[in-house]
């Protein structure tokens, strides 16, 4: 076994791509945030770290990368993987103290961590990734459409505020790169009623035949009238007309977002668990 490692998401995106695109839907967060890195859609305050793990005769068998903002993300690597990239990613990538990958794998590398840090760790987010299957449209008064360059500000006031109720707010900075860069690519989408924006849903880059819908968020004072059911449904829609397989991710701890897309007709593909070390 062995890992290459590199500093450059183009690098890393000629190298796995062949490998993840097997399995788009699987694959999807390594891939988007690769690519959007690739685009200078995402950037890092800090230079990222990516590894890509080979078999003996060097084919690509995992893919992992690691970054100042979301720390080190194991996607789907099989658990056998988690010990050939342990040391690397103490040695390379000390400061991340937090790991997302499959329950297995992401406990496994979180345990070899703290024994070599001392640190302790526990579980921070339960995520389940989705997969459309038979779509069911969903209702709601008021009407979507596209975000506009002149919804900037409402879309990075909506962003900020998801960010703030998640606990992992974005610097304004950010915000309006994240909301102007999506918004000219038209993966952005708003629910008006009454003239008013109630809801926000964003979607990534399709790659490979699949796209992940997401973020996705109504403020607290226009919950409960199923805008975001509805604007999910509707993005959703869209992007299967495009002939795309569609995903999306929720938190295991809110059974209200995993009802109203499981009544979309969104079917859980995996879990994947998020660990913190302190």
């Amino acid at each position: 076994m062995k890992v290459r490692l590199t500093a450059d998401p183009a690098e890393f995106k000629a190298i796995t791509f062949p490998f993840l695109q097997r399995d788009p839907v699987l694959h999807s967060y390594i891939l988007s945030n690769t690519a959007d890195r690739v685009d200078g859609i995402l950037h890092d305050p800090a230079p990222p770290l990516f590894l890509s793990i080979h078999d003996d005769p060097g084919e690509v068998v995992g893919a992992v990368f690691c970054t100042a903002l979301r720390g080190i993300q194991l996607g789907a690597l099989p658990d056998a993987l988690v010990p050939a990239i342990a040391d690397i990613c103490a040695d390379q990538a000390p400061d991340p103290d937090t790991i997302a990958g499959t329950a297995t794998a992401a406990r496994q590398l979180a345990e070899l961590r703290a024994a070599r840090t001392g640190k302790t760790f526990h579980q921070t987010l339960g995520m389940r990734l989705h997969k459309l299957g038979t779509f069911v449209e969903q209702h709601a008064t008021g009407t979507a459409r596209q975000a506009v360059a002149a919804d900037l500000e409402v879309v990075v006031s909506l962003l900020a505020a998801y960010g703030t109720e998640l606990g992992h707010p974005l610097p304004p900075d950010e915000q309006y790169r994240w909301g102007s860069t999506r918004i000219e690519r038209g993966r952005v989408w708003l629910w008006e009623d009454g003239g008013r924006v109630v809801s926000v849903v964003g979607h990534q880059e399709t790659l490979f035949n699949a796209t992940r819908v997401g973020p996705v968020y109504t403020p607290p004072s226009a919950r409960g009238h199923g805008y975001a059911s509805a604007l999910t449904a509707h993005v959703t829609k869209h992007l299967q007309a495009t002939g795309s397989e569609v995903c999306l991710n929720t938190d295991l701890a809110n059974p209200t977002s995993n009802k109203i897309y499981a009544a979309i007709g969104y079917r859980p593909l995996v879990d994947f668990v998020v660990y913190e070390l302190r």
